[in-house]
């Protein structure tokens, strides 16, 4: 019987043992898609204590929490940082089998060197300890990117941030590269005209000029990602039900837009133009600027209303949506294609339904230009566990190449998420290893491991040009 969380965790063979720590185990970590607020990397934030650092905004374990029967002032309410914390210890022994129990505990070690188990009888031990260690100057916000060997980090940011944090780090020169991404989801939300308005409000305020018609919104838009480009970003972000392909012609997207700006209500087919082109018009942008755009299909958002009008947004209230995705996505990708604007672009499912699907998506826009210029983005949000990494890496092997992958992400707001990377570089090295163990793969290291590396982070920095 092997120990828990031991140094061959998840490695079940010689082999997996031999990739994993020869190979995958000290390359360097590119976090190409995250949440990671950078005002605290820039002020090189101390968290106060281990709930700041581990339970502020992670909504995978408040919906744990919930689930356990805590109640909410315990989760995001007024309880003090220690009785959250104690609940969290309560419910720790109950994730059996959820990818959160293997994430606390890989956290606890790779950060604190803490191998205790979480658990009520350990609760007070563990915060003391921790929060000890997180007053020090060695577990500043920095720091502990550092203490994961992370080379880059590429944030989440809406087109109107002035990205001063990220100016701030530059002008520093801190070696850690910390990058923004365009995330325009907020440009295009004609489902909601009051927020959708409120923003053209915001846009104007930073562009300087009244918006009142398409071309004028346009021109703003495109100042922004000229902004980010100007300010080292490189990647565009998509948070989606599904791509948007509706037939459009640029006069009914303005007449769209004058309804828009008028607060007259949109027709569903009219809310799918406008989503169509403002999609088109950011995809030729980031193909003109050598970007890579990322499309994260497939999420369910906000289904408990009476939750979402007391906590907000990005609270734990989501879920896997079953979104047709095939003929929209092919529309999309064709048209871009067909035009010669087609950039580079990762396209992540969150329904496990879609895997092969995308899998097989990709490989009609891989033209040849650029290894692996169509990408299948990582098990991602409800699949970034054991058997949702092990299916999309299967899938991708089986009608793609596993071996031009650019690797995992962590797609978190948690300064302590990255052992993610190194739960999945075992997943992948195990997975390598069991067909070698088979002789479903020659026993040939120096190449299947060469393999393992580019995954793990050479595919990533020679895609991104980071």
């Amino acid at each position: 019987m092997k120990n828990f969380i031991d140094e061959n965790f998840l490695l079940n063979s010689k082999s997996a043992e031999i990739l994993y720590h020869e190979y995958a185990k000290d390359m360097p970590i590119i976090d190409y898609h995250c949440h990671l607020p950078q005002d605290q990397i820039a002020t090189d934030k101390n968290f106060e204590n281990l709930t700041q650092v581990w339970l502020y905004g992670d909504h995978y374990k408040w919906r744990a929490m919930r689930a356990n029967g805590v109640d909410e002032s315990y989760i995001t309410g007024n309880k003090s940082d220690w009785e959250k914390f104690e609940k969290w210890a309560e419910t720790v022994p109950y994730t059996l089998r959820n990818p959160l129990y293997h994430w606390t505990h890989l956290e606890l070690q790779r950060y604190f060197d803490v191998y205790d188990i979480l658990s009520p009888a350990t609760a007070r031990k563990i915060y003391d300890e921790c929060t000890a260690k997180l007053q020090t100057p060695e577990y500043s916000v920095r720091n502990l990117l550092k203490k994961m060997n992370v080379v880059t980090v590429a944030t989440t940011d809406d087109p109107i941030d002035d990205l001063a944090y990220h100016q701030q780090l530059k002008e520093e020169g801190f070696e850690i590269k910390v990058l923004p991404a365009f995330r325009p989801d907020k440009a295009m939300n004609a489902d909601n005209l009051t927020a959708l308005n409120a923003y053209i409000g915001k846009l104007e305020a930073v562009y300087g000029t009244p918006i009142n018609d398409y071309e004028t919104y346009l021109l703003a838009l495109k100042s922004r990602h000229d902004y980010f480009h100007a300010n080292g970003c490189a990647l565009s972000d998509h948070g989606l039900e599904q791509l948007y392909a509706t037939a459009y012609t640029q006069e009914e997207v303005a007449a769209i837009f004058a309804k828009i700006r008028s607060g007259a209500s949109l027709t569903p087919t009219e809310i799918l133009q406008f989503k169509s082109a403002m999609l088109v018009e950011f995809a030729e942008w980031d193909h003109e600027k050598g970007w890579v755009q990322q499309y994260h299909i497939g999420a369910l958002r906000d289904n408990n209303s009476r939750m979402l009008k007391n906590l907000g947004p990005d609270t734990g209230l989501d879920s896997i949506g079953d979104f047709p995705q095939g003929a929209a996505l092919s529309k999309f990708l064709n048209k871009l294609d067909t035009d010669n604007k087609l950039t580079k672009t990762i396209i992540y499912n969150l329904n496990p339904a879609d895997n092969e699907l995308i899998a097989t998506m990709i490989g009609n826009f891989n033209d040849g230009t650029i290894a692996g210029k169509i990408q299948y983005g990582s098990a991602w949000w409800f699949l970034d566990q054991k058997d949702g990494m092990i299916k999309q890496i299967n899938a991708l092997s089986n009608m793609g190449l596993l071996s031009r992958f650019v690797g995992m992400l962590t797609d978190s707001r948690s300064f302590l998420s990255f052992p993610r990377h190194e739960y999945f570089r075992r997943i992948l090295c195990n997975l390598l290893a069991e067909d070698i163990e088979n002789g479903e793969l020659p026993n040939d290291m120096e190449w299947i491991g060469k393999i393992v590396q580019d995954i793990c982070y050479n595919n990533a920095k020679s895609y991104f040009n980071f």
